[in-house]
This record gives structure tokens, C-alpha cells and sequence, in this order.
């Protein structure tokens, strides 16, 4: 839902805004309009949750300086009064000192400090396979997985007839998405993590 406010907000008022606004309510902001979250499922909580796991046991395994990011970590594209919180993020420890917000505001902007992003699909889409997919791959973050269990994008997107998919976009050298599409059985192939050893239907069902 979009703020019916009279005005487009900045980042610094979006911050403000946030502090008067009750936890258990999630907001982000696109190109300066404030947007309500939809309420996440219980299937898009525990897919979040099997992932999250799993790519930190894999990076603990690969002694990677990584961690996965708290749900308070702010995603900012550079030059645009934007702000996102990803559902599953790996921030790159070392880089965060290049970060300039990350001390006061809880706010990544450089494709360093994110190695992988990804959205669990719900109602909002559209913003996971338009919006978020142009601004991640504008700020240059390497991979991004969007996570449609419930199989909701166009058939454009994900096939006809429409089915359960898992799509991973990897940044090309000319600084483009090249995405593949994996579902069912298949084995997910991820640049981060090319060992990871696990099907789409395992993501689905967080079946550990």
C-alpha cells in the first residue's frame, strides 16, 4: 500500500518516518513514495528461514567473511531516494567500512558489501521482478534469486502454464541480469555458493 501523503519523501525522511512507525509493520521506500509491505505468509517465513540457515551453514563451512543480514538492514541505491529490505542478504563484513550510513543508519548502498540478494515472491511481485531486479542490477550486486513458490509473476516470467520457480540472475561482464529458471527437482546453481547441493523442491517445502 502507498502512503497517501502529498509529497515524495527523501531517504533521511523516510529514516524519520520509520521511527514513529510500530515493528511489526514493514515499510520501504520507492523512488520517494513510502510503501506498507504486505504481511508475509507462513510459507514465505519458513523459506526464509531454510535459506537463511543454509546459507550460513555454507558460509561458516567456506569460512567466507560473510554473515546474512538482520530484517533492520536498509538496502539503498546509490542517487535515488530509495530503500529496501531484501528478504535474505549476505553482507560482506570487510566492506563495511566503506560504507557511509552503515554506522548511523543500518544502510548498505556498494555492491561489494552484497555479495547476494533475494526476494521471496508475494503479492508485490511485480516490485521483486521489476524494481528491485533493475535497481539491484544497476547497484551491480553479482546474484540475485527470486524466490517464487507460490508461482505469482506473469506467465512471461516464469512459463505457461505458470508453475513454482526459482530464478537466478547473475551479473554479466557488460554489467547486465542473465537469469536461469530452475524448478521441481533441480539442483540450484549459484556463483556464491556452487556447491550448495540443494533442489527447488527442498527451498519450497524448508525441508531440512
Amino acid at each position: 500500500m502507498t502512503q497517501s501523503l502529498q509529497k515524495l519523501f527523501t531517504f533521511d525522511e523516510f529514516l524519520e518516518f520509520l521511527e514513529t512507525q510500530p515493528e511489526n509493520i514493514r515499510y520501504e521506500l520507492h523512488d520517494g513514495n513510502i510503501i506498507q509491505m504486505p504481511q508475509p505468509l507462513g510459507t514465505h517465513e519458513q523459506i526464509i528461514m531454510f535459506l537463511s540457515r543454509m546459507l550460513l551453514l555454507k558460509t561458516v563451512e567456506l569460512k567466507l567473511l560473510y554473515d546474512i543480514s538482520s530484517k533492520n538492514v536498509l538496502v539503498k541505491p546509490e542517487n535515488k531516494q530509495s530503500g529496501y529490505y531484501p528478504d535474505i542478504f549476505l553482507l560482506n563484513l570487510p566492506n563495511l567500512k566503506n560504507e557511509p550510513l552503515w554506522e548511523k543508519e543500518s544502510t548498505v548502498s556498494k555492491a561489494d558489501s552484497i555479495p547476494l540478494a533475494i526476494e521471496v515472491v508475494s503479492t508485490n511481485w511485480r516490485d521483486d521482478y521489476h524494481k528491485k531486479f533493475a535497481d539491484y542490477e544497476e547497484m551491480g550486486i553479482k546474484e540475485y534469486w527470486i524466490v517464487d513458490y507460490a508461482a505469482l509473476g506473469s506467465k512471461e516470467l516464469i512459463g505457461d502454464p505458470k508453475q513454482p520457480t526459482i530464478t537466478i540472475y547473475s551479473l554479466s561482464d557488460e554489467g547486465e541480469y542473465r537469469g536461469r529458471k530452475f524448478r521441481g527437482n533441480d539442483l540450484i546453481e549459484s556463483l556464491t555458493f556452487p556447491d550448495l547441493n540443494l533442489t527447488v523442491e527442498q527451498i519450497f517445502s524448508a525441508r531440512y
